[in-house]
């Protein structure tokens, strides 16, 4: 199995002025991220431009802790959700940021057939197995490689699954890369993999994004694009049903720009079997290749967000399943 998939992140708000003490000339950090409940030591590390962008990235569960961009005046603020220390990562829910895998969304029945046989996965999500199972991909310790150029800096993540991890078949080892280019305020995931067996493998990152900064208040005022004309409606476990619909004359269509909360409270049974938004939108494409996907603007702070990317669809979830109980960094709800 080759190369598998490729995302660009892109945040903007207006230009930023270079920063001489961040950058591509100014090495990647790294730090102690704390403890795991086996002993071993996680560990956060830092990438930085001279455009005013940090990106921190821990081992644990290769995820994205935080990513800081400036606002249209000129202030940073940490656009993503997630915990202080590895040990929350470990023992709390709702994949902050982190790589999850083999297989990102829901498998129906926890069930799969490949080459004539079925194979039996972890129910983590009532009939369903979620994310690749009960410890996937988000509870692993990755190896980390720093591997910077003069382009950006670079943070490659390695992680060797076994053969049977999960019901999973096969010795799969998977390489995820993040880069934040020197010349523009970008965050780049790259995905590949090599297996010994057939298999199957569905990886993506599972940040929430809040342009106005993580713990200000919800994102429902953020106003978002989708180039899509059809979703994936699902059943009452969420699993897609097979059917491709038009997003045109409901709540899915956001082929225009449109405020995510402005129909989230509509009456509309694909909406209350979700709870919000949880559905893929099919990208419009006319080839192979980078495609943009979405557009994520605030208001009120100026961030932008571009999403590209080389697959067929884009993952729309407004944190349905997020109660207010969870603490994250800097001890905000």
């Amino acid at each position: 199995m080759g190369a598998i998939g490729a995302a660009v992140i892109l945040l903007a708000a207006t230009a930023a002025k270079p920063d001489p003490n961040k950058g591509a000339d100014s090495k990647m950090q790294k730090q102690d991220f704390g403890k795991l409940s086996d002993g071993q030591s996680a560990d956060l590390y830092t990438l930085t431009n001279k455009l005013g962008m940090e990106v921190t990235v821990t081992n644990f569960g290769a995820a994205v802790v935080s990513l800081k961009v400036p606002d249209k005046a000129g202030k940073s603020g940490d656009v993503v959700l997630g915990n202080n220390t590895a040990s929350e990562y470990e023992t709390g829910k709702g994949y902050f940021g982190a790589i999850v895998g083999r297989y990102g969304n829901r498998i129906a029945h926890g069930q799969f057939t490949l080459d004539g046989k079925t194979y039996t996965l972890a129910k983590n999500n009532g009939e369903n197995s979620l994310h690749g199972g009960t410890v996937g991909f988000s509870g692993r310790l990755w190896s980390a490689t720093d591997v910077s150029g003069a382009a950006g800096q670079t943070l490659q993540l390695t992680y060797v699954s076994k053969d049977g991890e999960e019901g999973y078949p096969g010795n799969l080892t998977i390489h995820v890369t993040y880069s934040v280019p020197a010349s523009e305020n970008a965050l780049k995931i790259e995905y590949s993999a090599t297996t010994d067996k057939d298999t199957v493998l569905n990886p993506t990152n599972h940040s929430y994004f809040n342009l106005a900064g993580q713990g200000n208040g919800d994102n429902l005022k953020h106003e978002v694009v989708i180039h899509a004309s059809r979703f994936t409606p699902v059943d009452s476990t969420l699993i897609p049903t097979g059917e491709l619909k038009t997003v045109a004359g409901t709540p899915f269509d956001f082929t225009k720009q449109t405020a995510i909360g402005a129909r989230i409270d509509a009456n509309d049974e694909q909406l209350r079997r979700a709870g919000g938004y949880d559905h893929s939108f099919v990208v419009r494409r006319s080839g192979p290749g980078l495609v943009h996907a979405a557009q994520l603007v605030e208001p009120t702070t100026g961030r932008t967000l571009d999403v590209w990317t080389t697959e067929p669809g884009v993952q729309v979830y407004t944190g349905n399943f997020l109660d207010g109980t969870i603490t994250g960094k800097d001890g905000r709800t």
